[in-house]
């Protein structure tokens, strides 16, 4: 074969390895606002019962400020909720911040934190109860009023008909490794034994409402990670699969990752405009399309009010790939 032969040949390969990458390679689609470049700050000043002071609160979403005791809604098409709240107990203004902008190479990211939020007024209360902190997909119903039922309290997930392979994004992990303990603000502070863990849910769901405003669902793919292991070093465009269809007899599969129902249901507004609980009555076949994507970050694992103080979740460029 002749040089210019072997030259013609070899450039053909490599246009025909240059198509055939371009085939195989994943599509992916940021989350809006998922690079967390820009937040909403908040100014609130507390009742003067409980301190008086003004606090920033922050939200995801396009730069901006919605400043004031009132209750946030989503702003800018933005997706997100998120663990910082404003509260409104008796008349007395409180907030939490569990959820903060931090600088990440040239831009930001979130953190999450796990602490301990405390309300004294006076001598007269004197209330500790620990706050996860958490982004998802959804809208937190403001003010809070108590702290029965945090769930009842989020409409969680956002409609969505698409069929992704995994979840993609940038983090990293902290905890102190000290105990694990259950703060409610209505009782006493209890050690919980186990290590405490971050964790990133996903779940796609097939929803409908009865004529009584009932929500119910089927679970067509389900992604559930925990983080145990501390990394200083951020692990940049991890993936995590999805997985359709009953997941029950998969290896990986555990108890927690089971359907939602009873107390444990996810909540949701139904068309009348109540929060209601989305009760997951069965696994979807493989091939199913939702109706719905629940996806949900948090400091800590476990049930609510359950913790490690100190353990910190960083997340950025949130994706889903296809």
């Amino acid at each position: 074969m002749m040089l210019k032969d072997k030259r013609c040949v070899a450039v053909l390969l490599a246009m025909l390895c240059c198509l055939f990458s371009a085939e195989v390679r994943a599509e992916e689609e940021l989350v809006k606002f998922g690079d967390f470049e820009s937040w909403i700050t908040r100014s609130i000043k507390e009742s003067a019962i409980v301190g008086g002071k003004t606090q920033k609160l922050f939200e995801v979403g396009p730069t901006g400020t919605f400043d004031g005791a009132r209750a946030y809604t989503n702003q800018g098409g933005s997706p997100w909720a998120c663990s910082n709240v404003y509260a409104k107990v008796y008349g007395v203004v409180k907030t939490n911040v569990s959820v903060f902008p931090e600088a990440h190479g040239n831009g930001r990211c979130a953190k999450l934190m796990t602490h301990v939020s405390t309300c004294k007024a006076m001598g007269i209360i004197n209330i500790s109860a620990l706050a996860t902190g958490c982004i998802f997909l959804g809208t937190l119903l403001e003010p809070i009023t108590d702290t029965a039922n945090p769930l009842m309290k989020m409409d969680m997930g956002i409609p969505f008909g698409r069929r992704p392979k995994a979840v993609k994004f940038d983090y990293k992990f902290y905890s102190p490794g000290t105990k694990r303990i259950r703060e409610t603000g209505l009782s006493r502070r209890q050690e919980v034994s186990g290590r405490d863990m971050a964790q990133c849910v996903c779940m796609l769901q097939k929803r409908w409402e009865d004529a009584d405003g009932n929500i119910h669902a089927l679970r067509v793919g389900s992604m559930h990670q925990r983080f145990s292991q501390n990394m200083t070093e951020w692990k940049e465009g991890q993936t995590f699969a999805i997985h359709y269809g009953d997941i029950t007899k998969e290896s990986f599969y555990q108890d927690w990752m089971g359907l939602q129902t009873g107390t444990k249901a996810f909540c949701a507004k139904n068309s009348k405009g109540k929060i209601v609980p989305v009760q997951e009555e069965g696994w979807a076949k493989p091939d199913e399309v939702p109706t719905h994507i629940i996806l949900k970050f948090d400091s800590s694992h476990g049930s609510d009010y359950t913790g490690t103080v100190g353990n910190t979740l960083w997340l950025d460029n949130i994706k889903l790939e296809y």
